[in-house]
Order: structure tokens, then C-alpha cells, then sequence
């Protein structure tokens, strides 16, 4: 099949397909005039990638764990460690937005919000909020 048929079955545009051909996540087969075609594993492959980036796992992630998908003797132990090591991330990331959203709340808590210019939030971008 043609790449626009890929990206239809897989769900992605054709430019993040051809961006995943260029780092090698997928190798689809080139006819004799150069088009490509897309196989069905092409497709599972696509749709496995864009399931994994969605749940946040990089590029680099991706790969490691397409590795370990068509490695038939590895171990779930690998795969839950990966699956692991990403919750740790977004923890991580939900308590620094906490944190940022706090931080911001109590700026816009203290700024007036009127006609006038003296702004408690700008004063803090420009790091006068210590002086």
C-alpha cells in the first residue's frame, strides 16, 4: 500500500510516517519506480509507535521497546521496568506542574488586575520580586 493508505490505517500523517522511515522505526519497501509500499506489519508497527508515543515513551523509547516486541524471548520483567521508569517520569512532571500551577496562582492572587501598572507577576519574571 501507499503512504496514504498507511497514514489512513495508521492514524498519522504522512510526514511523521516518512519522519519514522528516516530514523529507521520503520523500513517499508520501495517499489521498482521508488514509491514506497507499506506492508501490514508496516502498519502494526506505525500503530504500535504512535500507541507508545501517546503514552509518552521517546523516540529512543519507541525503539527499545519495538525491540523487545519482536524479541520473542524477552522478558516482561524489561518491559515492565520501561513501563515503570515512564510512571516515575510523569510523577515527576505532575509535581513540578503542581508546583508551577501553585507558584502561578499565588502571583495572579496578588496582582491586582486593574488599569494600573505595577504587576506583582511581572515583577517576578524580572526577578524584582526579591527586592
Amino acid at each position: 500500500m501507499n503512504i496514504g493508505q498507511a497514514a489512513e490505517l495508521s492514524n498519522l500523517p504522512a510526514k511523521t510516517i516518512r519522519y519514522y522511515e528516516d530514523i529507521e522505526l520503520v523500513t517499508p519497501e520501495r517499489s521498482d519506480n521508488g514509491y514506497r509500499k507499506y506492508s501490514e506489519k508496516d502498519i502494526h508497527r506505525l500503530r504500535f509507535v504512535q500507541r507508545a508515543r501517546s503514552l509518552g515513551f521517546s523516540i529512543e523509547e519507541c525503539r527499545l521497546l519495538l525491540s523487545l516486541y519482536q524479541d520473542k524471548n524477552r522478558a516482561s520483567s524489561d518491559v515492565k521496568a520501561l513501563a515503570l521508569d515512564k510512571v516515575g517520569e510523569i510523577d515527576r512532571k505532575i509535581t513540578e506542574l503542581q508546583s508551577l500551577r501553585m507558584t502561578l496562582s499565588s502571583l495572579a492572587e496578588k496582582c491586582h488586575g486593574d488599569d494600573k501598572p505595577d504587576c506583582p507577576i511581572i515583577d517576578d519574571l524580572a526577578g524584582l520580586h526579591d527586592q
